[in-house]
């Protein structure tokens, strides 16, 4: 398996009002967005082309929305941008633009 082209750890995803996980992962790895739990069990996965992100208008800015196979998933991750040499989760910006250049790779590949 290659090398993941993000991932995020310690991710709250939910769907409507109810929390599948509070600590879960994003992964995107060979074209693909995984939301895993945080054991590693897959919750729902595909390409990212089928995939649709974005923010919701009137919540904090570390949340963010994403399509999945028809299904809608909130996702919260880190607030700000990790200062550097400092870890930290990923911010939703970053999120949104790695989905964006994983599904302009595989249409260009």
């Amino acid at each position: 398996m290659a090398e993941p082209e993000f991932m995020a750890t310690g991710v709250r995803i939910g769907r409507r009002l109810r929390s599948l996980t509070r600590a879960g992962q994003v992964r995107i790895a060979d074209g693909r967005l995984e939301l895993l739990t945080s054991y590693g069990t897959e919750i729902d996965s595909a390409p990212v082309q089928a995939v649709r992100t974005g923010k919701p208008w009137f919540a904090t800015e570390d949340r963010a929305l994403a399509e999945v196979n028809g299904r809608r998933y909130s996702l919260t991750l880190g607030e700000r941008e990790p200062g550097p040499g400092q870890g930290g989760p990923p911010t939703v910006r970053r999120f949104i633009e790695a989905v964006g250049r994983a599904a302009e790779r595989r249409r260009r590949g």
